[in-house]
């Protein structure tokens, strides 16, 4: 995948219908907000970030419930959505799309039930919130990587949506 060519062609989507991108990532720690501004002109596009990777940050940033982290745990489609929520809520509403990840890019830190590279993708914007799960093979770099390209991927699919 060519990111920035698809990077140009979503920041004439989104600014030909006026929409702005906010982020919550966790396992990326910016890696998907970086790739957005390293396009010149991306502010006209891209509003801002939320790098939550501690749950205290979730919680304390994005207003995702302790008590969801807990029961949930912090990757989970429920937490996902909840920090997709928080970042369009606390970013000013209206005409914005939120992308929020959070996931295992390992060595270490799976389990059965989640193993090394499950990340949960959500989304909110004005029509609605959702999430979804992928499981991606490689690295933690790679795993990391692919996270930033299906992200981009999932913006330009929900400016359908508008």
């Amino acid at each position: 995948m060519d990111l920035n060519s698809s990077l140009e062609s979503i920041a004439q989507k989104l600014t030909d219908k006026g929409l702005m991108v906010v982020t919550a990532e966790s396992c990326t720690g910016g890696m998907i907000s970086a790739a957005c501004t390293d396009l010149a002109g991306s502010s006209q596009w891209f509003d801002r970030a939320f790098i939550t990777y501690s749950n205290e940050a979730k919680h304390e940033m994005l207003g995702v419930p302790m008590e969801l982290i807990e029961a949930a745990g912090a990757v989970s489609m429920d937490v996902v959505k909840s920090m997709a929520k928080g970042a369009y809520n606390r970013s000013g509403k209206g005409r914005r799309i939120a992308v929020a990840v959070s996931g295992i890019a390992g060595p270490d830190g799976g389990s059965e039930d989640k193993p090394v590279g499950t990340v949960w993708f959500g989304f909110a914007h004005a029509k609605g919130a959702g999430a979804h799960k992928l499981i991606f093979e490689g690295d933690r770099a790679q795993v990391r990587q692919q996270t930033v390209e299906k992200a981009i991927n999932l913006i330009n699919n929900l400016i359908e949506d508008f």
